[in-house]
């Protein structure tokens, strides 16, 4: 299929506007060419993932953008860093020089070419971002996931560079999960046989999210018994958990996201998978590495902990401690912390002993030093990560689990939790 491209497109592509306005645009044609694209498409929004420092082509694609003219079509906004600007002891310098002083120079060079720093892995729960409808390029795995499916805006997954050369040309191709064709579910999960209060629980959507990521792969699903109150966090886990697993960049929640009023309305008929009990305590038996005991820290905020979220686990903590000693950190953004200690909730919650860092997520490479040992999340992204990316062992369990565990110093289950037929 032959590509068409608009005059200004033609233009960029010859280089009259600088060579990196022609670099920007050399990037969308091939990938427009790779994916058989009719033509490209303007977008009105871009969540960056090459701010995250991973070697020295990242410094230097950004800075050869900088020194060569290249500016942003449509707003851009920042995942997170490998360090956080506001918390930078996290991630000491010299633990691991290099990477984390160019990590930094990265972050703040994105900054210089236009983006608005939010450095969150969660954008969506910032204001002013994109809607139903809206044409959009995504990077970070989460994101893309909640984008296409709870807000039901468009895009599919952008890749370093790429997700920048789109911002910069404001375009991307018209494939994929930007056409209406690319966006049928191909394969159905129904979990109506579960208990209705048992799917209401906070654990519920993790561990349906990392149950149905390894056999969807990267198909598109459609989940049936989702209760239809499920709150965002939720949706955000199945996006996060399903992401990690499997590669799911968008899913259909019949009766809950946008897109799937019914499950005819997205799934044209094909193979089907009911959930069992068995299937999730298989998700949490694989989501745990380590047996029940002492815990060494506590981990959350995989995605980024969301106003909601800090909201629980104050009226969990019921006025109440961790144990002394044991490091419990909750990521979330910056917006997102500067609303919590308008409430007073940042006190509360740093008087109890918890922390709450910004700019980054915690289980990637160099290890926060606080994270050793034994650790439980309720995440289940950190826990599919965390083993090999920080040499820990993981127990996984609920919010309220993780709360209670951190209070004690060792892990607590739920005694009503696990009671399903």
């Amino acid at each position: 299929m032959s590509l068409e491209l608009e005059p200004r497109d033609q233009t960029l592509l010859a280089g009259s506007e600088g060579k990196a306005m022609q670099l920007a645009m050399r990037l969308v044609v091939q990938a427009a060419r790779i994916l058989n694209a009719p033509r490209l498409i303007p977008i009105s929004f871009a969540h960056i993932d090459a701010c995250f420092y991973t070697g020295q082509s990242h410094v230097d694609f950004v800075r050869f953008l900088l020194d060569n003219g290249a500016r942003l079509a449509v707003p851009a906004w920042t995942n997170n860093g490998v360090v956080s600007l506001a918390d930078p002891e996290l991630r000491p310098e010299a633990q691991a020089p290099k990477m984390v002083s160019e990590a930094r120079k990265l972050m703040q060079l994105y900054a210089e070419l236009g983006c608005r720093p939010t450095w969150t892995c969660a954008p969506y729960q910032l204001a002013g971002g994109p809607r139903f409808g809206d044409h959009i390029a995504v990077g970070e795995s989460n994101a893309v996931a909640y984008y296409n499916s709870v807000v039901g805006a468009r895009t599919n997954k952008y890749g370093d560079y790429l997700d920048v050369a789109c911002a910069i040309t404001g375009k991307v191709p018209f494939a994929g999960l930007h056409t209406d064709e690319g966006r049928k579910a191909q394969v159905h999960f129904d979990a109506t046989a579960l208990p209705e209060a048992w799917r209401a629980s906070d654990i519920f959507p993790q561990l349906l999210g990392h149950h149905i990521g390894p056999i969807a792969g990267r198909r598109i699903p459609a989940i049936s018994g989702l209760p239809a109150a499920t709150p965002k966090d939720g949706l955000k886990a199945i996006s996060a958990a399903a992401a990690a697993s499997g590669g799911v960049e968008l899913w259909h929640g019949v009766g809950v996201t946008p897109e799937a009023a019914d499950l005819a309305s997205v799934f044209a008929g094909g193979e089907t998978v009911a959930v069992t009990a068995d299937a999730l305590r298989r998700a949490h038996a694989d989501l745990t590495t380590a047996r029940d005991g002492p815990l060494d820290a506590v981990a959350l905020g995989t995605p980024h902990f969301s106003f909601r979220e800090f909201a629980e686990i104050v009226r969990l903590l019921d006025g109440r401690a961790v144990k002394t000693g044991l490091p419990v950190l909750i990521s979330t953004s910056r917006g997102v912390r500067e609303l919590i200690a308008a409430r007073g909730w940042l006190a509360i919650l740093e008087g109890g002993g918890v922390r709450v860092p910004v700019d980054v997520c915690t289980y990637y490479s160099p290890r926060i030093p606080e994270l050793r040992g034994r650790v439980m999340t309720n995440a289940a992204k950190w826990a599919y990560y965390a083993p090999g990316m920080l040499g820990v062992e993981v127990i996984f369990g609920s919010l309220r689990e993780c709360v209670e565990s951190a209070i004690r110093g060792e892990v607590w289950r739920d005694p009503d939790l696990w009671v399903m037929p």
